[in-house]
């Protein structure tokens, strides 16, 4: 039966993410440099954009295991490919539209080919006709993705990118809609839960890698400390939230909500620890920094929010709960934007971070007494 399978994460499936650490590096390195003060629409759209390429092409891969994944050779020989196409993709990209990103777009197609590749081989393998349809569905999308973003390689003008760009949204949104086919056939949603939750690890070890340089001998004060409780804030709030509130043991589900909602996570994850990297930077944009800020933030807490569809029954967030993250964050924002002290700053952002997991601590503790 549906609920009562499980899944290992394999070390092959661990030693497969160790490449993403790199990836989300220079990822965020994108929009760690300012422009008159801030990071431009450009540099912010290529950040996006490469991001989307590498955390779904993770996903796809994910959500393969979880159905399809066995510990056979091919499967072996195909994480370590896509593991050095990963490598030479996370050097393939500026943070401009100039020719490096066609590079980018070719590896990123043999990336999408050899993920699409898995699904075809799975298709003459399959016994079940669900099964069928399923890898059908995920060939053409990922088949899709290739072509075009080959196109917009060695194509590469403003028809070229265009193409590209419009693979690349298509095939991320284009998975949401194979509900019809994937109900069928149900993910283990404990192996996928812990799978995301490895991934939003990685990006929290990123943001430890970023706010180090408050933590030198030269450098640390008392704002050093308060940024790192910013983390730690944000980070018990997700704890609280995938390790006791939601229930792991759901069924019969696809697991595109999960999988979606942490893009919000991910990307205010991404947004926040950029954020505190150059708040206090004299040539910052002040509104501009503590807008990124508290907008990653929110992107942060809005992903928490749609993950409250998968608690359990009694541990559903209350609206008054809700209500109050909102006032919280809205009152740090609007009280950052009257200063420019560093101090300040930090001591607000972590006052945020802090009281909003308490008050999901003292939520779990209440309904569970």
């Amino acid at each position: 039966m549906a609920d009562t399978l499980s899944k290992r994460v394999s070390l092959i499936e661990l030693f497969y993410d160790l490449v993403f650490v790199y990836m989300v590096s220079q990822a965020t390195g994108l929009i760690h440099h300012l422009h008159h003060g801030v990071v431009s629409l450009t540099t912010l759209g290529i950040f996006f954009l490469v991001v989307i390429v590498f955390i779904n092409s993770w996903m796809v891969q994910m959500v393969f295991t979880n159905r399809y994944g066995k510990s056979s050779w091919t499967n072996i020989i195909f994480s370590f490919v896509d593991m050095a196409i990963v490598l030479y993709m996370s050097n393939a990209f500026t943070a401009t539209f100039d020719r490096k990103l066609a590079t980018f777009f070719i590896a990123a197609g043999l990336l999408s080919l050899t993920l699409c590749l898995q699904y075809l081989i799975t298709y003459f393998q399959a016994k079940k006709e669900v099964d069928k349809k399923i890898t059908v569905a995920f060939t053409g999308i990922l088949g899709f993705r290739t072509v075009t973003l080959v196109i917009g390689g060695f194509f590469y003008n403003t028809w070229g990118i265009a193409i590209a760009l419009a693979g690349i949204v298509v095939s991320w949104i284009a998975p949401a809609f194979t509900g019809k086919y994937t109900r069928h056939h149900p993910i283990i949603f404990s192996h996928i839960l812990e799978r995301l939750t490895a991934l939003i690890i990685v990006m929290f070890g990123e943001t430890i890698v970023g706010i180090a340089d408050y933590f030198t001998r030269e450098t640390l004060s008392w704002p050093s400390i308060l940024i790192f409780l910013v983390v730690v804030g944000l980070f018990f709030t997700y704890i609280v939230e995938f390790d006791h509130l939601i229930d792991e043991h759901r069924c019969k589900e696809t697991g595109n909500l999960l999988i979606y909602l942490h893009y919000f996570i991910l990307f205010g994850l991404s947004m926040v620890t950029v954020a505190l990297r150059f708040i206090h930077e004299p040539e910052a944009n002040h509104v501009f920094a503590v807008t990124f800020l508290y907008v990653g933030i929110l992107l942060f807490y809005i992903g928490l929010d749609i993950a409250n569809y998968y608690n359990q029954r009694h541990l559903r967030v209350s609206p008054v709960v809700k209500g109050a993250f909102i006032a919280v964050t809205l009152a740090g924002y609007l009280v950052s934007l009257t200063s420019h002290e560093f101090a300040l700053l930090t001591l607000v952002a972590a006052l945020v971070t802090v009281i909003n997991a308490g008050m999901l601590v003292r939520f779990l503790i209440k309904q569970n007494q």
